[in-house]
């Protein structure tokens, strides 16, 4: 681990053993029944790192962390230090192979990983996850990837692409994705969104297929089929 990474967890151990964290916790335990046989943070962190145990009960925990979470205040916060603390075997493993797949510094990769998970679950949805810890980690490391992946893929537009990409990011940056999909659409109709994910945004033909609900074949011939319309129709954009 790079010195930066011990800190941050230091300075989350530290802050959740203070007085103040301490009558945060005691307002989450009140809001959240699975937490109330724990008498302080120290003691709910061994009970959810000690590797014997009920995992549907520590599931059940982490969940009411993730609710609590999601809340205002200061609780939020303590549920979301928590959270953090953890998740933190599995965040640390994230690290490190994301520090091998070169998706950024070591202290670029550890700031990504925190504010991807702090993202993560803000936005969770408790009523269709089934493990929290699995589905927190997968979502946080696919995001990481996918990041990377699009950057890696900006990089390499396709001719076709980069008069429209051009014009619109000289453009109001904030409407920049919705005029580019807009033009796009002009010139290849529906098939613009599946041009997107692919040649711009660097998800594979068989994850858009996915989201699209068609097969591998079909988006591959939807996407082959639009970028030949594409290039005819953009020939006269200098």
């Amino acid at each position: 681990m790079s010195f930066a990474w011990h800190e941050i967890r230091d300075h989350l151990m530290h802050s959740s053993s203070n007085l103040h964290f301490q009558r945060s916790f005691d307002a989450v335990r009140r809001a959240q029944a699975a937490l109330a046989p724990f008498r302080d943070p120290a003691a709910l962190l061994d009970g959810l790192h000690r590797t014997p145990g009920d995992q549907g009960q520590k599931n059940v925990i982490l969940s009411a962390l993730v609710e609590a979470a999601q809340g205002d205040g200061p609780a939020a916060d303590c549920a979301l230090t928590l959270l953090l603390l953890a998740l933190w075997p599995g965040l640390d493993a994230i690290r490190r192979r994301s520090i091998w797949r070169r998706l950024g510094t070591a202290d670029e990769v550890a700031s990504d990983v925190l504010a991807r998970t702090t993202e993560v679950v803000h936005v969770l949805d408790l009523g269709r996850v089934n493990w929290i810890a699995a589905t927190v980690l997968r979502n946080v490391e696919r995001d990481m990837i996918r990041a990377r992946k699009r950057e890696l893929a900006h990089d390499r537009l396709p001719d076709e692409l980069e008069p429209l990409v051009r014009r619109t990011s000289e453009r109001d940056p904030a409407i920049s994705d919705a005029r580019l999909n807009a033009e796009l659409r002009s010139v290849i109709g529906d098939d613009a969104l599946l041009v997107i994910r692919v040649a711009i945004e660097g998800f594979s033909q068989a994850e858009v297929a996915v989201e699209l609900g068609l097969s591998e074949a079909a988006a591959r011939k939807r996407y082959q089929r639009a970028m030949h319309r594409l290039r005819d129709a953009l020939k006269g954009i200098p």
